[in-house]
């Protein structure tokens, strides 16, 4: 059964944790604990496919622990078997990769314990098949990458990201346990097979929603519940950043869907304009913070925020169509929305590994300082260069087929009855699309910044190429990006399972499609063929080539390069990552940031260089945590006065909150 080899696969993974606390400092234990980790994520990668594949019903297992009266349950059926190839499909990725990168680990004590804890953690999530399950599985995924955000504590910056993180975590699992606490109603139905059953009111209903959105987005990094995203993501290591942005907050997605879309029933068509609007804005908020970074981790943290906001895009759509029992429309954007799901799985464990293997090259993050890599790495620059088109959406890699769906979802809106979605689906399809335009961008500079022209500094000028698994890893990602985008066909005949347990429909089998291609509605409306993309494009680029190394001279001349008007040959003349992003910073950010641009000009005989400072400010934070952190501070100072009490008035404030309990159970009940 799946599922049963699944959950031994978890405690291989926690045998290795073990291992890892027990000998942390030692030269083998680097290579049993990843090389364990790599070898159990694997087997549960192979169960879960096949899990996929095979029409068998769903696989589960009760185990004897948890809640006395419940015990823990655990199931595999279509949609855990898909998430949990996503989960392991990363997790092999990021054990192969930490076998090379590990090398370099200065805390190895302080990651080898919790890294296998934090894959079982996410196994489990997915697995789990009743609440209590379920949240503790939650609890222990999310305590595991906090102690992993922990492991270079030295730096404030990195205790101020675990601090955030934590709060946020805690908020979140606060969220899911009233959503379930709702689902479960007053006769405690924790099982999901009950809650299935239960009849919820329309405000019972709306409440789960609010609450899975709260506790589910806040984990996946919904704006405004995005603030702990891009502190704790740069500061992991490079392997665990990989799995908290490229698989952690798919995890989170797959609670909001299980709830959402499986465990509370058919939606209502008001519930999408809310996910619609919080995934628009989502998505372009997420790409404008990034444009504005230097930090190469950071950036890629801010577009997983963009991503997530993508993928809930054509979640809403497809709750939209479902509500007006649009089954085809519905699968359409649901298929869309879980291929975006695998595909930013791919591209952006792709990127931070490239992103760790810059960073260990040269021991620089901020795009500042390098420049001029793919001289000195041109492997990571190339395996990056795929992951920079892939994020971009660019054909024939993967991110332009899930993003191309989702608008083919978006172009149906005109079915739908209400004037609210037929006015705010359009404004949601413009957001998409300049936020991909911007991506693109984006990427533009991150590349061209950090790969391209001269080494900025010592550290880049000295870099050389990284490890033979980090290699490996990132091209295997690499060719996953590509399969993917020009074999569409078989990943939307594979995610059908998966729609068709919660819709009751599917998109048309694509597979019988003549040369490969793709039609999600029909062939007369739209259609799309990644391999004869791949193929124009191949044979296009061979034959300039070959043109230009036929027909012109072979004569070698050397010239200065233009040089703008400035013959300076100093690195520092070159575009920066603050430069590049100017122009988009004049245009939106003195709106969404508040910029304000400084400049230093001293006066003639003055020889001090002239100094341009930009000032942004994050109003989300500003105005909606450091108000709410100022009355959590001011509300423990007033409360401080409760740890200075005499014994009989704690034994009074426990009987009042004894008398005040029963009274609001009285009153439920």
């Amino acid at each position: 059964m799946p599922a049963v080899l699944v959950l031994c696969c978890v405690g291989l993974l926690l045998a290795a944790a073990a291992i890892g606390t027990a000998i942390p400092r030692r030269p083998a234990a680097r290579p049993i604990v990843y090389g364990t980790c790599l070898v159990a994520t694997l087997v549960a990668l192979a169960s879960a496919l096949y899990a996929l594949g095979a029409p068998a019903p769903a696989s589960t297992v009760t185990l004897p622990l948890g809640l006395p009266w419940l015990g823990a349950h655990f199931r595999i059926d279509a949609l855990a078997a898909f998430f949990l190839v996503v989960v392991d499909l990363g997790s092999v990725a990021a054990s192969l990769y930490a076998l090379g990168y590990g090398r370099h680990e200065p805390a190895p004590h302080r990651v080898l314990p919790f890294f296998p804890v934090f894959l079982a953690g996410m196994n489990l999530v997915v697995l789990a098949d009743d609440a209590f399950t379920f949240l503790l599985s939650w609890e222990f995924m999310s305590l595991a990458s906090w102690a992993l955000v922990m492991a270079h504590h030295r730096l404030a910056d990195n205790v101020r990201a675990a601090y955030v993180y934590l709060v946020m975590a805690s908020f979140g699992t606060l969220c899911l346990l009233l959503a379930f606490a709702l689902l479960a109603g007053p006769d405690g139905a924790y099982g999901f097979a009950a809650m299935r059953d239960q009849r919820t009111t329309p405000l019972t209903s709306a409440l789960v929603l609010t609450f899975a959105l709260l506790g589910a987005g806040s984990k996946a990094g919904l704006v405004p519940l995005h603030v702990w995203l891009p502190l704790a993501h740069p500061a992991a290591p490079s392997h665990v950043s990989a799995l908290m942005s490229g698989v952690m907050t798919k995890v989170a997605v797959y609670g909001f869907i299980r709830i959402v879309l499986d465990l509370l029933g058919p939606p209502e068509w008001g519930w999408s304009m809310v996910v619609l609007a919080l995934g628009g804005v989502t998505s372009l908020l997420g790409v404008l913070y990034a444009l504005m970074q230097h930090d190469l981790k950071r950036l890629l943290a801010y577009h997983t925020v963009e991503n997530i906001g993508i993928i809930f895009i054509g979640l809403g759509l497809a709750m939209a169509f479902q509500a007006y029992q649009v089954g085809w429309a519905a699968a359409l954007a649901l298929t869309a929305a879980l291929f975006h799901v695998l595909n930013h799985s791919l591209f952006k464990s792709l990127l931070f590994f490239g992103s760790g293997a810059v960073l260990t090259a040269t021991g620089e993050r901020d795009m500042e300082h390098l420049g001029g890599l793919i001289h000195r790495m041109p492997m990571t620059a190339f395996t990056f260069l795929v992951g920079c088109m892939a994020i971009s959406a660019l054909p024939p890699l993967n991110g332009f087929v899930s993003e191309w769906l989702t608008f083919q979802a978006i172009l149906q809106s005109p079915d739908l009855p209400p004037w609210g979605l037929k006015i705010l689906i359009p404004g949601v399809g413009a957001m998409l699309a300049l936020s991909a335009a911007l991506a693109a961008t984006c990427f533009v500079k991150a590349f061209g910044i950090t790969f391209l022209g001269r080494p900025r500094s010592p550290a880049a000028q000295g870099a050389r190429e990284v490890d033979g698994f980090s290699l490996a890893t990132m091209f295997a990602l690499a060719g996953l990006c590509l399969l993917a985008g020009i074999l569409p066909g078989l990943v939307i005949d594979g995610l059908a399972p998966v729609v068709g347990a919660l819709l009751h429909d599917r998109m048309p089998v694509q597979v019988a499609v003549p040369w490969l291609s793709i039609v999600p509605i029909a062939e007369a409306r739209s259609s799309y063929n990644g391999l004869l993309i791949f193929l124009f494009i191949t044979v296009s680029a061979s034959l300039a080539v070959y043109a230009i190394h036929r027909f012109a001279s072979r004569a070698l001349r050397r010239a200065p390069p233009w040089d703008c008007g400035f013959p300076d040959p100093r690195p520092i003349t070159q575009y920066t990552a603050g430069s590049f992003a100017q122009p988009i910073r004049r245009v939106f950010g003195t709106s969404v940031f508040l910029a304000r641009e400084h400049v230093d000009m001293p006066p003639p005989g003055d020889r001090r260089p002239a100094r341009l400072t930009v000032e942004l400010r994050d109003l989300v934070w500003e105005t909606l945590y450091l108000p709410i952190a100022a009355a959590v501070d001011a509300a423990a100072g007033r409360l401080n006065i409760l740890q200075f009490q005499t014994i009989r008035r704690y034994l009074s404030l426990v009987v009042a909150a004894l008398v005040a309990l029963l009274l609001v159970l009285a009153i439920w009940l």
